[in-house]
């Protein structure tokens, strides 16, 4: 218990801001779109897989309904997901990987995902602390880069 804890420390410390319930969230010197942009190149650059992408402005412009820009980008690479759905197969319900950019209510342009640390826990993940370890490190490189 005392490592996960110093573990969600150590993925806190490393972001400028985080939820308790294990999201990072970092604001962004661009626009939405320009972070996702961004973020996209730094995925592919990685020989990432990008599965889909979700405009949810667009999708509430399509109802009548307006809200400031959101997108989230979905993600992953079947060497760092498998392993993890083998160790523990509820894990699918997170994976493949997602990073979410969002303009919220004074402007500000933030980037968010969800510490593979704390999937790790939730899930009950034994055995794969080098794996979620490099994933936490792949995450907040994609994320900088997106954002800096």
């Amino acid at each position: 218990m005392k490592a996960f804890a110093l573990s969600l420390l150590i993925v806190a410390l490393s972001s400028t801001a985080s939820a308790a319930d294990g999201m990072i969230a970092k604001p962004s010197k661009h626009s939405v779109t320009n972070t996702m942009e961004r973020l996209e190149v730094a995925v592919k650059e990685k020989g990432l897989t990008i599965f889909a992408k979700v405009d949810h402005e667009a999708g509430a412009e399509k109802i009548g309904l307006k809200m400031p820009p959101a997108q989230v980008l979905i993600f992953g690479n079947p060497k760092g997901g498998t392993p993890l759905m083998l160790a523990s197969p509820s894990t699918a319900l997170d994976l493949p990987l997602k990073m979410a950019v969002w303009e919220d209510g004074k402007g500000k342009v933030w980037l968010g995902y969800n510490s593979v640390s704390v999937l790790k826990a939730r899930h009950d993940i034994t055995g794969k602390d080098e794996l979620v370890k490099t994933l936490d490190g792949l995450l907040d490189s994609l994320s900088s880069k997106a954002t800096e």
